[in-house]
């Protein structure tokens, strides 16, 4: 039989070297593991007083989570499409005030984004995205000044594209795209909406109404508090 003495020994080497620190103990982890990996399925609902919406085709990596009140993060990958945000249900010609980090690589929006049924209308007021100006391919119509800053306005007609009604054949799209882009502060959408009435573009019945991140193919991150 080992001597008391022998056995404590060793026993005491065993704890030493379990406890020793390892290159890749001592290693500081990216930015990304810090964010939970879990991630909301696709959908709607509600989340701490606030509507929120997460779409995606499936493509590529996208971790979308609801944090406390109005915010939540995103993370995504070499995604496909993905619309993901908090905001209200329905929506109104409200003022939005919103916070946070918008850190796209590609192309990416960030935006309140919402839908109207009678007629259907999706709309975006853009104050922010990536490499890609979503105004490729649309139609200019004017200007609106709000908030402190320049919007461009454009219209487009979507044919066989999914909506908040499936896969629609015919829909309108109204754009306010920021000239200067921002991320954060207020955005009066009765300004925004009287602009595009003004130019025959109607909406509807106010269906939801977010700050969305969108990104399509590309990646990035951003975490936004909506108010």
């Amino acid at each position: 039989m080992l001597a008391f003495s022998t056995i404590l020994l060793a026993f005491t080497a065993t704890l030493g070297a379990l406890a020793a620190p390892t290159s890749e103990a001592l290693a500081v982890p990216d930015a990304g593991d810090l964010i939970d990996k879990r991630s909301v399925a696709p959908g709607t609902g509600t989340n701490n007083g606030y509507f929120y919406s997460y779409y995606t085709d499936g493509g590529g990596d996208v971790i979308y989570n609801n944090g406390a009140g109005g915010s939540y993060t995103v993370q995504w990958s070499n995604s496909g499409d993905f619309v993901a945000g908090k905001g209200w249900n329905p929506g109104s010609a409200r003022v939005i005030n919103y916070s946070g980090t918008f850190y796209p690589s590609g192309n990416a929006y960030l935006s309140v984004y919402g839908w109207t049924t009678g007629p259907l209308v999706e709309y975006y007021i853009v104050d922010s995205y990536g490499t890609y100006n979503p105004s490729t391919g649309l139609t200019y119509v004017g200007q609106v000044t709000s908030d402190g800053g320049t919007y461009n306005i454009y219209k487009t007609t979507r044919t066989n594209a999914p909506s908040i009604q499936g896969t629609s054949s015919t829909f309108a799209q109204y754009w306010s795209i920021r000239t200067t882009k921002r991320v954060g502060g207020t955005v009066t959408t009765a300004n925004h909406f009287n602009a595009w009435n003004s130019h025959g573009m109607t909406l509807g019945t106010f269906n939801y109404q977010i700050v969305a991140t969108e990104g399509y193919g590309s990646t990035g991150a951003s975490a936004i508090t909506v108010s």
